[in-house]
């Protein structure tokens, strides 16, 4: 829908994106190239109550938020970071394993349209691809990382920083 125009451009309410332009921060840095990003969504549980002598009406209260993993997908490298990071997860005394994680979704002139902040990220699955002596098909990488919280922000930057308050734990916007 048009909204108005200026020397003949014509401008527009709504900046479509298309899925094929994102990338991804992690600790405000592009992390690395991917192919594919799966998974981003939250449910809130309901809890249904039946009220005596209403028969046409539920009563609906909310519950607890969850996240869905979400995993990433790119072509295999010799470069070993994800793993580095899933290794950090193993060593129970280094408290910098969760991480935040910025993707970013552009329109077509390269301005960044959106960006999703998984807060307090965490690699839970790493996977290498299948190794087929006659396979053609270029090898994949997955990461699955599980996250304490979401923000959603149109953003013109590198997505939201986030950081955990060390007394609480709790991840809050700096």
């Amino acid at each position: 829908m048009a909204t108005g125009a200026n020397n003949g451009n014509i401008t527009h309410e709504l900046n479509y994106v298309t899925t094929n332009r994102f990338y991804v921060e992690i600790d405000s840095s592009i992390a690395a190239s991917f192919a594919e990003c799966t998974g981003l969504s939250v449910q809130i549980k309901k809890n249904i109550f039946q009220e005596g002598g209403v028969n046409d009406q539920q009563r609906i209260y909310l519950g607890h938020t969850e996240f869905a993993d979400i995993t990433l997908k790119r072509g295999f490298t010799d470069h070993p970071g994800f793993w580095n990071w899933m290794n950090a997860v193993f060593d129970e005394q280094k408290k910098t394993s969760r991480r935040n994680v910025n993707i970013l979704i552009f329109n077509q002139a390269g301005e960044t349209m959106m960006s999703w902040t998984l807060i307090g990220a965490i690699p839970i699955t790493w996977k290498t691809p299948a190794l087929q002596a006659d396979g053609k098909a270029v090898a994949i990488e997955e990461l699955t990382l599980a996250y304490e919280g979401l923000q959603i922000a149109r953003a013109t930057g590198g997505g939201i920083s986030v950081v955990r308050n060390q007394k609480t734990g709790y991840f809050v916007s700096s």
